[in-house]
């Protein structure tokens, strides 16, 4: 039996798992500790995904959970999503400022006043870092690239809801090359994503969606994204019944990363892009909730899917 959820309160589930040792609170929302079930839980939902990659040639590679902050400007995150970004700020300050920092400790009062932002910000999917590392190679082979790639990502959303975690990892499989790769990489990974859903158990569907932009313009956007289907999610419900979760998605980029970071084909044509991601505490957390809180009690076959 999976832990209880309930229509328009997420914190029933969350509080489930409290209770079942799932997750360890933080100290704040979206914040946890995680236990080692909960870890060897996501670790399989990677390999599962890694799997289903196996003969696709792609590139590995293993971020740090930091890019700088010139290359987050560059990318047009801020521009779209300037209220779930998160950079890193350092103390840089002389003696005199140090004891201001100090009586602020001292007086518990908000320190951070006390600090810059640094060169280094949380990365906000774990695509961002690819893309100045593929320019800089010059015009894709013929057959374009692919890149594997999983991280620690940030976004400043806290919330009641388990599935909204502040900091949570992203296993990507990124596209680089012709239109017509990029599409043929979405279409793959329709598949793919119902099929690792089915695998595990978990009801499911995949739906447009749109992206979280900011402002007027940002609404615009939303919606020629919802049209023209460049985002697909799959939805699994999880923390509410009536509102289902996105635990994976299927991007398309069209020639936007291309012509932002000067990516191109071997005709010198702006390259299209395309991914997909899996949310390793999303699909963990919906294994959770429709299997219960002991992986060792899940169903043969979705057990078997984990840890072949």
């Amino acid at each position: 039996m999976g832990l209880p959820s309930e229509a328009g309160r997420p914190e029933v589930f969350r509080d489930a798992l409290l209770r079942a040792g799932v997750l360890i609170d933080g100290g704040t929302p979206g914040l946890y500790l995680r236990s080692g079930e909960f870890e060897a839980v996501a670790r399989a939902v990677e390999s599962l995904m890694r799997r289903q990659m196996a003969e696709d040639g792609a590139e590995e590679i293993h971020p740090q959970p930091g890019m700088t902050t010139r290359a987050l400007g560059k990318s047009g995150y801020m521009r779209s999503f300037p209220q779930l970004a998160g950079t890193i700020g350092c103390f840089c300050g002389d003696d005199a400022a140090h004891r201001r920092l100090v009586c602020k400790l001292d007086d518990e009062e908000d320190w951070t006043d006390q600090q810059v932002t640094s060169e280094v910000s949380l990365i906000p999917a774990a695509c961002y870092p690819t893309y100045a590392l593929i320019a800089s190679r010059g015009p894709l082979p013929v057959d374009g690239h692919r890149v594997a790639i999983t991280s620690w990502c940030f976004r400043h959303e806290p919330s009641p809801d388990p599935c909204r975690m502040q900091m949570f990892r992203m296993a990507e499989s990124v596209r680089y090359g012709t239109p017509e790769q990029a599409r043929a990489h979405r279409e793959l990974w329709m598949t793919r994503v119902a099929e690792a859903a089915t695998m595990m158990g978990l009801p499911h569907t995949i739906e447009p969606a749109n992206d979280p932009f900011f402002g007027r313009t940002g609404r615009l956007m939303a919606t020629s994204q919802l049209e023209q289907e460049l985002k697909m999610e799959l939805l699994i419900p999880v923390s509410d019944e009536t509102k289902p979760t996105a635990c994976a998605s299927v991007n398309m980029h069209l020639d936007g990363m291309g012509l932002k970071w000067g990516i191109t084909t071997q005709d010198g044509a702006p390259a299209h892009t395309a991914c997909v991601g899996y949310g390793l505490e999303r699909m963990s957390l919906a294994l959770f909730r429709h299997h219960g809180a002991e992986p060792r009690d899940w169903p043969p076959s979705v057990r078997a899917a984990l840890w072949p």
